[in-house]
């Protein structure tokens, strides 16, 4: 039995090393995509929102109601996802940020009372194993979570508002949600109709021109633009969004780990020091060859013109310049490339 305890103990130890291995080669890899941001509901109007949400219900609530109304928006999910999340708010809290005695800090986080259920907290009422405390007491943050959870299931949009709602939050009063449904669905429907993803954008690197294409002749697989110019060049978040890569991506001929911190050369793979930043309408910007780890984290907001780090000429690359790829999905691939050109024309933005 010792020799059985020591070798366990010996595989969970190199399994640590292998983990803390791979987390240095790709520090900064975001698993759990956001949702991007670059909606905002200033035509939703707070007071007719909470007039069909129903009696008992204030600019508070409305406000968390348009908070979750928004948060669906940036994940390009209708307006029943917003129906589903609302009946369930007001069932698990009255549509109120609660606090509870049996998870103190709560109580350091804004809310708007107490709840006494177990040691469920915030809008949805969940529990700790949702996520982080800060997470479930912030109406946007919790929105997400409910809305991840929802999405897995098949078929949510066609299922009674009630059914998916009880799928997500496994009640002890399963029918509980139907009767908020009129109330959630006429608020949703104000939400849906006030919510603006089209967001500002603006060029990256301003007056740098062209100096190779999107997926040229001689550059099939060239997945983006080139845009020259000097090393030490801002390079700015085209629209607002959320940062979820930031890597250095090098590496040579043979596959070996390659620094970022120096210039590459055509013979070196990979983007370099990059960013991406997933946008409203399911788009995705990518900044590759920065010059060096670039000024934001994972996980921070950015609005148009933010400095996200400095033209260089890391990874592979001949010389400083900005690559700029546009992509139709938070999951980026091949297929899902688009004409920078294109896409930002379609913003009103020439590159």
């Amino acid at each position: 039995m010792k020799r059985l305890a020591g070798a366990a103990i010996g595989i969970a130890l190199a399994l640590m090393v292998w983990l803390v291995f791979v987390a240095a080669q790709n520090p900064a890899r975001y698993a759990s995509w956001g949702t991007g941001g670059g909606c905002a509901a200033s035509a939703a109007d707070t007071d007719a929102v909470a007039a069909a949400l129903g009696d008992g219900y204030g600019p508070a609530q409305a406000g968390h109601a348009i908070t979750i109304g928004t948060v669906a928006a940036e994940r390009d999910l209708p307006a029943r996802a917003i129906t589903v999340a609302l009946a369930t708010t007001m069932q698990e809290s009255g549509l109120r940020v609660l606090a509870n005695p049996s998870v103190p800090e709560s109580y350091d986080l804004p809310h708007d009372g107490e709840g006494t259920d177990h040691d469920s907290v915030g809008l949805f009422q969940q529990r700790p194993h949702w996520g982080p405390v800060a997470t479930l007491m912030d109406p946007a943050g919790s929105a997400g979570l409910f809305y991840d959870a929802l999405e897995k299931i098949d078929g949510w949009e066609n299922l009674p508002v009630t059914i998916a709602a009880q799928q997500v939050q496994v009640s002890a009063y399963p029918d509980a949600y139907a009767k908020h449904e009129p109330g959630a669905s006429a608020a949703a429907a104000l939400i849906a109709d006030g919510v603006d993803c089209s967001g500002a954008w603006v060029h990256p690197v301003p007056g740098a021109g062209i100096v190779s294409g999107w997926r040229t002749d001689a550059r099939p697989s060239h997945n983006g633009v080139d845009l020259g110019a000097e090393r030490g060049t801002e390079i700015h978040a085209a629209a607002a969004g959320e940062v979820v890569t930031v890597v250095c991506n090098a590496y040579t001929p043979a596959g070996r780990q390659y620094t970022c911190d120096v210039d590459g050369s055509p013979e070196i793979q990979g983007c370099g020091w990059y960013v991406e930043i997933a946008h409203a309408e399911g788009l995705l910007t990518r900044y590759c060859h920065m010059v060096q780890r670039p000024e934001v984290a994972v996980g921070d907001q950015v609005e148009p013109g933010d400095v996200l780090g400095y033209v260089g000429s890391s990874g592979r690359s001949s010389g400083p310049h900005l690559h700029l790829e546009v992509h139709s999905s938070h999951h980026p691939v091949f297929d899902t490339a688009m004409d920078p050109r294109i896409a930002f024309s379609a913003k009103g933005v020439e590159l």
